[in-house]
């Protein structure tokens, strides 16, 4: 068998599933989250350089847009922003690299008494004074395996139990670094050793969210108090949303930006077409347009399992519990059954493409945002059936028009073929070709074809290539950009590939690049990551779309 063919077998043979990462119908998802390895990233500067302006002109459209979008282009205004996103990074940091030094230096304590046969009392022995002094009776060798009991049961400390708790990975660290230390009672101390694990095993608090899956914007910690330029450009919003009519071109320049969480649900309802901009309006809409949906599914639903639907139906049931694996929302029966009715009425309403796997994801985002709207929590373990029925069926149907509203602009994706799909992918092939001709050389070089991974970032709009947090916040650019889901994606894309570039170019045969391009490691992706990535996505619009033939051989 000749070269290339030995290359394509192998990589049909892994493709599927890439070592330490999670198996999926659409291929490798992120690895799972190692803190140490991001408090590494985060010392070593590891962040996607700035987007660089362009050259001085005259008063154009690009020039308001980036007077809009300040926080990406103009980093002198948020430089107090970013120190203060660095500091929070650093504390992050400074707790794991304490922890680390605490067990080692337990450790060694250890291994120093052992040889020495003295122990001499230190401050942990000071903390555990009580229990000491009810063995000080016992014959020596007692004492000093309580001493090692203690010491081992102190070793979490505060900032010990705070990394542990940060991700499953860092507390297995922390049980491998007991193990090792050497111990007066091997029985002993493996009884104890393996009840400790039970310990931290027990499910004291709701189940830890892998950083990939987690919705709060991940340059932030927690939900922090809101700035003064947050609290700002809310207002803008509210203002603007209080109005009798709603200035759609103004609510799209502020949006651009990013939409405060607040308002993102009446925003995105607006910007899609969803609702109309006079206010009087809005709320006869909405009710016609849920029952409108609701009788779909009296009408249809019933039908999924009549032959010529089950096997529209059969992959839509396969697909959804595959949505968003990591998050526990997803995986709720009421939530599934919702994303159920949604497709599956989309799909017998448009035989044209009918369904097709990853409309399933995109779903998601809009079912997130609308679920905020009568929530103030953190969504990834909220308990769907909390709320009230009503509730649960506004979101249904808002969230199946609005997906609907998107798939309109991009239907030909999806029908016979893709031929949407096919089409955006050559074309981003051209435009890296005179971006990064390095980039585009090097890949061609390794025989990698665009399409073998650029498919899936258009069949699904990059949403298996970014956490979800930074999904919704690309939305937001992309519902207030002209065309933004059918027409900008393809910049985004572009601007997305070239990130990557040093990476790529130290890849050295088609595997590592294709292993690589199917797990880019976006998962502590935040707002400032994807408001530099929109930013240079804007200046390859500017640059190339109003002339196409600059980026065609």
């Amino acid at each position: 068998m000749s070269s290339d063919g030995n290359k394509k077998q192998f990589w049909k043979r892994n493709t599927a599933k890439v070592p330490g990462s999670i198996q999926h119908v659409y291929g490798a998802q992120h690895p799972p989250f190692d803190p140490l390895l991001h408090a590494n990233l985060m010392k070593a500067g590891n962040k996607p350089p700035p987007a660089t302006p362009g050259k001085p002109k005259k008063a154009t459209t690009f020039q308001e847009f980036e007077s809009i979008t300040s926080d990406a282009w103009d980093a002198g205004d948020d430089d107090d922003e970013l120190l203060a996103m660095a500091a929070q990074n650093l504390n992050i940091e400074v707790v794991m690299e304490t922890a680390n030094k605490v067990i080692e230096n337990h450790s060694k304590q250890q291994e120093r008494q052992r040889q020495d046969d003295t122990p001499e009392p230190d401050q942990r022995e000071e903390d555990t004074q009580e229990e000491v002094a009810e063995e000080e009776d016992d014959e020596e060798e007692d004492e000093e395996e309580e001493e090692d009991r203690v010491d081992e049961g102190d070793v979490t400390s505060p900032d010990v139990s705070f990394a542990s708790q940060s991700s499953p990975r860092t507390d297995s660290r922390l049980v491998k670094s007991h193990s090792e230390a050497p111990i007066g009672s091997p029985k002993d101390a493996a009884g104890e050793h393996a009840a400790l694990h039970r310990q931290r095993s027990l499910p004291h608090r709701p189940p830890v969210i892998p950083l990939v899956a987690r919705m709060a914007d991940q340059n932030t910690s927690g939900t922090p108090a809101m700035t003064e330029r947050e609290a700002s450009r809310l207002d803008k919003f509210k203002q603007l949303l209080a109005g009798p009519n709603t200035d759609l071109e103004e609510l799209r320049k502020l949006s651009w930006s990013g939409i405060p969480r607040q308002v993102r649900p009446i925003a995105w309802k607006l910007l899609s077409g969803y609702l109309p901009a006079n206010a009087e309006r809005r709320e006869s809409v909405l009710q016609r347009k849920r029952q409108e949906y609701f009788g779909f599914i009296q009408q249809y639903y019933d039908s999924r399992n009549d032959e010529h639907h089950q096997d529209t139906y059969r992959q839509i049931h396969i697909d959804i519990p595959r949505t968003n694996p990591l998050i526990p929302l997803f995986q709720q029966a009421s939530v599934q059954e919702i994303f159920e009715r949604i497709l599956f009425i989309w799909a017998i309403r448009h035989p044209a493409s009918g369904y097709v796997q990853g409309i399933n994801d995109l779903v998601t985002p809009f079912f997130v945002v609308y679920v905020f709207e009568y929530i103030e929590e953190e969504v990834e373990n909220f308990d769907v059936s909390s709320l009230q029925e009503e509730a649960l069926r506004n979101i249904e149907a808002d969230s199946f028009w609005c997906m609907s509203k998107l798939l309109d602009g991009i239907q030909d994706n999806y029908t016979f073929a893709q031929p949407g799909i096919q089409r955006k992918v050559k074309a981003l092939e051209e435009l890296v070709s005179r971006i990064d001709e390095s980039v585009h050389r090097h890949m061609q070089h390794y025989e990698v074809e665009y399409l073998q991974f650029a498919f899936r970032w258009m069949n699904n709009l990059l949403m298996r290539e970014l956490p979800l947090r930074c999904t919704i916040r690309l939305w937001d650019t992309y519902q207030a950009e002209p065309e933004g889901f059918s027409h900008f994606h393809l910049y985004v894309c572009a601007a997305f590939l070239v990130r990557w570039r040093k990476e790529i170019l130290e890849e050295r045969d088609f595997q590592g690049l294709m292993i690589l391009l199917q797990n880019l490691p976006t998962m502590h992706w935040g707002n400032e990551e994807v408001s530099v990535l929109l930013a240079e996505a804007y200046r390859l619009k500017f640059a190339f779309a109003d002339a196409p033939n600059h980026y065609k051989r």
